[in-house]
């Protein structure tokens, strides 16, 4: 009973997946491949406007004008042809399919460089940017694109699939990519988008390989089976090799992008405080560490105590080994989001204003402390003269300021104390005399007379 329904679900899923009736006779689908593989002519020309529209796009940012280079382009033909001549091991499309191929990203490359340079905008949109740091992703559309595309080309019904093959692999975009980083000498950009566009042509040939299996294409009669054989270890090797990459960068991207979620979900959480908000916040990694820079706006904090603090709870969100970085400003005006949204250039130079007067209190106060350090230490030299007629028993003198800690409490206590080398002795009454005479002198309420030998 069970092995019946088992294969009468088998039965229906396989009608399904049936290829019968909805594919083209296999010539019509290789000729309609080996017509797309030339470039001369109209279609190198085809393919030159295609990638300035592409530069154009990707120069003014506009993913509609990109979309429609995208679909001029004729860069898949090359592509499914390689594809072709593996699957069905005919090495002469194979070659000129991989000529083509390399003659199309000739030109492609220099017409983008070559407009890149004359270009008078010079700096990297979004979409460019998005197009120099490929992922396994990528792989993944390149790969089912492809597969899309071969079975399309093969099917009698083709609807929309090929101009949606060419826009969801993107073949275009990477190659004007290439032209900016050689335009710009930004060597980031060149192997980015160029690694990019090696992984959409392999994984669409490749793809397209296993599709013209699965349809069982004829293979040449001069095939040679041990050719062909060492052809396809080649491709899964170049494959296997393409992909690890990917793979890694992967990896990178997930990693910072769990580090910026950890960041975020920290921030909503913890920093909360009364009169002071967050204005803004980076998660990024520099030489290897992770750092996390949270500015503040409102009433200043405590540095210390508010780094210790919110480092105590960062293990809770993951982001344990981070480095905490806060910048503070007062801004006691701005006292809600819509008074920031509504002064951002004020905000900007409050923030300055305040950055500027803290640091010049921290100047005036250092100056302070100097002032009191060099008045102390010039004092002895000052009331010099008046000891030598008042007190003449006494022949040093040198007065300072320490600060006692009781052992038991551990309570501080500041002292003013003199040290005095006398040249006679002196009486009890005379040393209680010259303790009040310092103290009146130097206006200080006590002061501890220390005998120095």
């Amino acid at each position: 009973m069970a092995n019946r329904i088992f294969n009468q679900i088998k039965a229906s899923l396989a009608g399904y997946f049936s290829l019968n009736g909805y594919l083209v006779p296999e010539e019509e689908a290789e000729q309609s491949i080996r017509e797309g593989v030339s470039f001369k002519g109209t279609n190198i020309l085809i393919l030159v406007f295609a990638i300035l529209i592409a530069s154009l796009g990707l120069n003014t940012n506009s993913t509609a004008v990109i979309i429609g280079a995208m679909l001029i382009s004729p860069l898949m033909g090359p592509i499914i042809g390689l594809g072709l001549g593996i699957g069905i091991e005919d090495f002469g499309l194979l070659k000129r399919s991989a000529r083509n191929l390399l003659v199309a990203a000739a030109f492609s490359v220099l017409a983008s460089t070559i407009y890149f340079i004359i270009s008078p905008v010079s700096s990297g949109h979004s979409e460019l940017l998005a197009r120099t740091s490929p992922t396994i992703y990528d792989v993944f559309i390149g790969f089912f694109g492809g597969g899309a595309g071969i079975f399309a080309i093969a099917s009698k019904n083709k609807g929309n699939v090929i101009p949606g093959v060419a826009i969801a692999t993107a073949l275009m975009p990477p190659l004007c990519t290439v032209g900016y980083g050689l335009a710009t000498f930004q060597m980031h950009y060149f192997f980015g988008a160029l690694y990019l566009f090696i992984i959409n042509s392999i994984y669409i040939c490749l793809a397209t390989f296993l599709g013209v299996k699965a349809m069982k294409f004829k293979r040449m009669q001069t095939a040679n089976p041990q050719r062909a054989k060492r052809m396809r270890r080649l491709i899964y090797t170049i494959s296997i090799l393409t992909l690890l990459p990917s793979i890694y960068l992967t990896y990178t991207m997930l990693s910072q992008s769990r580090f910026e979620m950890n960041a975020d979900r920290f921030i909503s959480h913890e920093c909360r405080f009364q009169g002071t908000q967050v204005l803004s916040h980076s998660a990024t990694k520099t030489d290897g560490h992770r750092v996390l820079s949270i500015t503040l706006i409102g009433k200043v904090l405590p540095q210390d105590s508010i780094e210790l603090a919110l480092s105590n709870r960062m293990q809770y969100y993951g982001l344990n080994g981070v480095k905490l970085n806060i910048i503070q400003g007062d801004a006691g005006y701005l006292r809600n989001t819509e008074d920031m949204m509504g002064h951002s250039v004020g905000q900007i130079y409050e923030l300055a204003q305040n950055s500027l007067v803290q640091k010049q209190q921290t100047i005036d106060s250092l100056r302070q402390i100097i002032d009191m350090r060099r008045q102390g230490d010039s004092i002895s030299a000052h009331i010099a003269p008046e000891l030598k007629v008042v007190f003449p028993q006494v022949s040093e003198i040198a007065v300072t300021r320490a600060v006692f800690g009781e052992i038991s409490t551990g309570d501080l206590d500041t002292a003013n104390i003199a040290l005095i080398r006398y040249s006679t002795p002196m009486s009890a009454s005379s040393r209680n005399e010259l303790q009040h005479y310092l103290e009146a002198r130097l206006r200080v309420k006590s002061i501890r007379l220390i005998p120095v030998q």
